[in-house]
């Protein structure tokens, strides 16, 4: 019995290996970094990957609180938990930008659209997700994580010709816009949030990779 648990062991640690290679390396996606609009909010004069460097120092001492959970959703969805924690700088800085756990105030709904530190999106004309757990929970990451992966799902199939690392971008700009304002890679963050969601995600990524132990 002893060879097959091994044998086991060694196909588990080989699917695990492939499943993060077919939902690309981070490192390998190219970014432009944040637009100027977006650096602006941490009164930076320029933007680009050093703007997106930046604002993810500055999120890194906020983001070291949730380092276990992010690596465990990570490991969970084989999602890099670089990226998530990458996302979650974009949409609350760490939840600095968050208000009793909620962001995006809606002034015509009267309401907030966005839950938690990934900003789950609650706006039923919007993502119309049910938010799960706490703003700042495994749950929540979960949740966030899955919405992640759902959104990978639908590019991988609109763009099948596409290598993992631009699928893996591509999914990122839907996170925030959804698939069906994802029209080209060239032009992927076009309808996006400041037009710069996936480059600057992307390169905030990088950031807590390479410097901030994820």
């Amino acid at each position: 019995m002893a060879p097959v648990t091994y044998t086991h062991t060694l196909l588990w640690l080989l699917f695990v290996r492939m499943s993060s290679i077919c939902n690309g390396n981070i490192m390998d996606v190219e970014t432009t970094g944040a637009s100027e609009r977006t650096a602006r909010q941490d009164k930076l004069d320029h933007g680009g990957v050093a703007a997106s460097h930046a604002m993810a120092k500055t999120d890194s001492g906020r983001m070291e609180k949730y380092k276990s959970i992010i690596k465990e959703v990570g490991s969970k969805y084989d999602i890099e938990p670089a990226l998530i924690a990458g996302i979650i700088s974009r949409e609350s800085r760490a939840g600095n930008a968050l208000h009793d756990g909620w962001g995006d105030f809606d002034k015509n709904r009267g309401a907030y659209n966005a839950w938690g530190l990934m900003q789950v999106d609650v706006n039923p004309s919007g993502g119309g997700h049910t938010a799960r757990g706490g703003w700042n929970s495994e749950e929540h990451l979960c949740q966030g994580t899955e919405i992640l992966i759902y959104f990978l799902k639908r590019i991988r199939n609109k763009f099948p010709d596409w290598n993992s690392e631009q699928q893996l971008k591509g999914a990122i700009a839907a996170y925030n816009t959804g698939d069906g304002r994802v029209h080209s890679y060239e032009n992927v963050d076009e309808r996006t949030t400041g037009k710069d969601y996936s480059n600057d995600v992307v390169a905030r990524a990088q950031w807590y990779k390479t410097n901030g132990g994820f």
